[in-house]
C-alpha cells in the first residue's frame, strides 16, 4: 500500500508517527523489516516516501536512483522520496536535523574536541556536520576500531560527546556506553536517543551541570525537512519548537511521590481519566507480583527486602512514557530511584500538611502521629532533591488542574 512511513528492524521505540501527523496530517506508519526481507521491501517501492533508520541508513543506498549532494559526502540516506515514474530518490535530512540539535543546545562546537560514539550512519551524518562547524578534532569510538572503548581514556582532553549508538536507548533504559567522569574538561553531551528523555548518558551530564540534549530535537528537525520532501512544500519553522514540546509533553511521564496518604493516588487516578493515560500505582504492582498486601509485605520480609522490590517496579513502569505514576510514600529512600523516576517523566510532589494526611489503611510505616512526623522529618529533604516541581493537594481536582498546567509549559523534558 502506498504511503508514508518509517523503515527499521525494531521501531517499538519510535514517536515518529505522532510527529508527522502533527507536521503534515497524512498517515504515517511504523514498517520493521527484518534484513533478510530488506532486498524484497525495496524492490516493491511500495511506498510514496520513507524514512530510514537504524540499521538501513547505509543499505538502502543500492537502491536509490539518485542521491542528494549531502546523502553523497556522508554516505547514507535517512529519506527516500519516490517520483512518479517509480525512481528513488535518497536524501540526508538527519543532517539538518543534528544542525538545529546544537544550535538549540547551546554547545559551541567550533575549535572544541569532540568524540563521536558509534561509527554507523547517524556516526557519519554528525562526524560531517561537527566538521562544517569547524570542529578543532572530531574522533570516533567503536567498539572495534583504533579508538575504542577500552582506550577510550586516552581522550580524556575530549571537549563534547555525542551519543551515535542506540545504547541506553527503550528498553535497554539505564545503560550508558561511556562513563562521563572520564572526561575533566567536558563542556557539551548530545544524545541522539531520544526515549526514553533522560538517558543515562544525559542524567550523568546533569548531575555534573554540564549542558546536554537529547534527540528529539533533532528526530522533530529532520522530521520536518522530511515532511517538505514528502509533500513538495515548505513549512515554518516554528513547527519544530511547537511539536517538539507537544511530543515531549505528550510522552512525558506525570510521576507522584510524596508522603503516605498526601493523596497520590486520588490525584493520579484523576490525572489519567482527564488525560486518557494509563494509571500505574506502584504499590498495585508491587502486591501483584508479591502476592500479599505491602503491609504484610514489610512485616514478614522487612523494609529492605520491600525497597528492593518497590524499585524492580519502578524500574519496570518509568521506562514507559505518557503514564500518569503514582509513587510509594518511600520510594525516594532509595538514591538509585531518583533516575529511575526522572529519565522519562516530570516529577511532582504532592504536599499536604501533617494533619491533613490520611491514615486510614493498612501503613506499618506510619501507623501513628509520632512515627509521622519523623517520617515527614526524614523525608522532606529527599522529596526535594527528587521533585522538578511542588504542589500543594488542599483538593485533588485544583492538584490535578495545576500539573497538567505545569505539564503543557514549554520545557518539560531535555
Amino acid at each position: 500500500m502506498r504511503g508514508y512511513g518509517l523503515l527499521g528492524e525494531k521501531l517499538g521505540h519510535s514517536f515518529s508517527p505522532q510527529i508527522h501527523r502533527a507536521l503534515g496530517g497524512y498517515d504515517y506508519r511504523l514498517l520493521e523489516v527484518a534484513p533478510e526481507d530488506l532486498p524484497g521491501f525495496m524492490e516493491r517501492r511500495d511506498f510514496t516516501a520513507i524514512n530510514v533508520t537504524i540499521p538501513y541508513k547505509q543499505a538502502v543506498l543500492p537502491w536509490m536512483d539518485t542521491v542528494s549532494e549531502t546523502a553523497r559526502r556522508i554516505g547514507c540516506v535517512n529519506t527516500v522520496v519516490q517520483d512518479s515514474q517509480g525512481r528513488l530518490h535518497g536524501y540526508n535530512t538527519d543532517a539538518s536535523g543534528f544542525l538545529w540539535m546544537v544550535n538549540r543546545s547551546g554547545i559551541r562546537i567550533g575549535g572544541k574536541k569532540c568524540l563521536v560514539l558509534g561509527s554507523g550512519g547517524a556516526s557519519k551524518t554528525v562526524c560531517a556536520c561537527l566538521r562544517d562547524l569547524a570542529a578543532r578534532e572530531v574522533t570516533v569510538i567503536s567498539r572495534h576500531g583504533a579508538d575504542n572503548y577500552e582506550n577510550i581514556a586516552r581522550h580524556a582532553d575530549a571537549q563534547v560527546i555525542i551519543n551515535a549508538t542506540p545504547v541506553g536507548m527503550y528498553p535497554q533504559n539505564g545503560l550508558s556506553p561511556v562513563e562521563l567522569s572520564l572526561f575533566p574538561q567536558l563542556e557539551g553531551v548530545l544524545d541522539l536517543i531520544y526515549n526514553p528523555a533522560r538517558t543515562a548518558l544525559l542524567l550523568q551530564a546533569e548531575k555534573r551541570g554540564i549542558p546536554c540534549l537529547n534527540g528529539l530535537w533533532m528526530l522533530v528537525a529532520q522530521a520536518k525537512r522530511a515532511s517538505e520532501l514528502f509533500l513538495n512544500a515548505t513549512l515554518d519553522d516554528g513547527e519544530i519548537s511547537r511539536i517538539t514540546h507537544l511530543i515531549a509533553s505528550q510522552t512525558a511521564n506525570i510521576v507522584l511521590i510524596g508522603m503516605p496518604g498526601c493523596g497520590k493516588t486520588t490525584v493520579g487516578r484523576l490525572l489519567a481519566s482527564m488525560t486518557g493515560r494509563r494509571f500505574a500505582d506502584t504499590d498495585g504492582l508491587i502486591e501483584e507480583a508479591a502476592g500479599c498486601s505491602c503491609g504484610d509485605l514489610l512485616r514478614a520480609r522487612g523494609e529492605a527486602a520491600f525497597r528492593a522490590l518497590e524499585t524492580e517496579a519502578l524500574s519496570r513502569v518509568c521506562r514507559e512514557s505518557g503514564l500518569v505514576i503514582a509513587t510509594g510514600g518511600g520510594a525516594v529512600t532509595r538514591p538509585e530511584n531518583r533516575d529511575i523516576l526522572r529519565q522519562n517523566g516530570v516529577v511532582f510532589h504532592l504536599e499536604r500538611p501533617l494533619d491533613a494526611l490520611s491514615t486510614a489503611g493498612d501503613r506499618p510505616l506510619s501507623a501513628s502521629p509520632e512515627r509521622l512526623k519523623q517520617l515527614w522529618l526524614e523525608r522532606a529533604p529527599m522529596y526535594a532533591a527528587f521533585r522538578d516541581a511542588a504542589v500543594a493537594n488542599a483538593d485533588a481536582q485544583t492538584a490535578a488542574r495545576e500539573i497538567l498546567q505545569r505539564m503543557s509549559g514549554e520545557e518539560i523534558l531535555p
